[in-house]
């Protein structure tokens, strides 16, 4: 997700900062009742990470099909957004979230942030299930691989072979090019640490301390990382072309000739699926499930890759001709339990940031 979407990208990729089986009724899309709506009525207040953006007419048409106003509210990105539920476990500034992604959301389950809710899930969202969420809580709405990406002119201008793999990224060939947005103060960031726990189980600090030896440079986040040091990203001073960004990111840098000058390196990938889930105690519990029933309508679904540059997660939803070409999805990709990043997250934390800090 970043998340985001997780978040993305040169031109379009400005408007955004942040890391994506059959339905089981025989009308997938839920139809909300106007009137039972209009009865309840009022706000339900929808908190969000900072790069949750979809289209005024979309809101407008929930809004009338319901009877609800919505109230969005962001919250920092996917980490402050989960921190700040898991301090208001049970007396909830919002009534419904979305964008807590699974390499957070167990925290915020563990913590009892959310009440049961599943609706029915159309074509394809089965596959983006969080495990272990027995309580069936958290409902996915979009999905995206958090990979390492290249700028390819650079690479063919320089006469440089690019690297492939996570272990590529320690040859000395790719000194001091390499830039990534930090694991405490990103979702990406995270993402990209669990990505390195996955491939190198117990070695993984060794991994960083040889990364770091190569001169990697850290930023506080995405934007900073893909924008500003990254040479496809339009920064004046770039001078990085090697950087952490998603599968998505090559869809939105189509040169004049119709080809991509950036590529995701699809061995490096980590997948981000961002969830929204009904908060317990809150106060409109019922406009809180008509949300989650929205986020999976064809029509947000839709519009998840131009309004967020994040993958649907139903299956019968078209992506954009520029996705359908230049935005491949790796075939597999790293993965972490999520009962091992609850039980392991402050530890690899606190051992990452004593690294850094050498």
């Amino acid at each position: 997700m970043p998340h985001v979407r997780p978040s993305l990208r040169v031109g379009a990729l400005v408007a955004i900062t942040a890391l994506v089986a059959s339905g089981c009724a025989a009308d997938p899309e839920p139809t909300p009742d106007p009137g039972g709506a209009t009865e309840t009525g009022g706000t339900v207040v929808l908190l969000t990470h900072d790069s949750f953006s979809l289209p005024d007419e979309l809101v407008a048409e929930f809004e009338a099909a319901t009877g609800y106003t919505l109230d969005q509210r962001g919250s920092g990105n996917a980490g402050e957004l989960t921190n700040g539920l898991v301090l208001a476990a049970g007396n909830p500034q919002g009534d419904v979230v979305f964008g807590v992604d699974n390499t957070f959301a167990s925290r915020a389950l563990a913590e009892g942030v959310f009440d049961p809710y599943r609706p029915d899930l159309p074509a394809g969202v089965a596959d983006h299930l969080l495990p272990g969420d027995e309580d069936e809580a958290l409902t996915p709405v979009d999905t995206g691989s958090v990979c390492v990406n290249i700028d390819t002119v650079w690479f063919a201008e320089n006469d440089v072979v690019p690297p492939a793999t996570l272990e590529d990224l320690l040859d000395p060939a790719y000194e001091g090019l390499f830039v990534l947005p930090g694991a405490t103060t990103s979702s990406p960031g995270m993402a990209f640490l669990l990505a390195t726990i996955a491939e190198y189980g117990e070695r993984w600090p060794d991994y960083w301390t040889a990364l770091l030896a190569n001169d990697a440079k850290l930023t506080s986040g995405w934007s900073d990382a893909y924008f500003v040091e990254f040479t496809q990203g339009g920064g004046d001073n770039a001078s990085r072309p090697i950087v952490l960004s998603y599968d998505s990111s090559p869809a939105f840098t189509i040169g004049d000739d119709g080809e991509s000058t950036t590529a995701a390196l699809l061995h490096t990938c980590f997948r981000q699926v961002e969830y929204a889930g009904v908060l317990a105690g809150a106060d409109n519990p019922e406009g809180a499930r008509a949300v989650v029933d929205w986020l999976l309508s064809t029509e947000v679904q839709s519009a998840l890759p131009t309004s967020m540059y994040v993958f649907p997660v139903r299956s019968d939803v078209d992506l954009p001709e520029d996705w359908a070409s230049h935005a491949e999805q790796p075939s597999e990709t790293l993965a972490v339990d999520p009962a091992e990043i609850t039980a392991n997250r402050q530890q690899w934390l606190t051992t990452w940031t004593e690294l850094i800090s050498r």
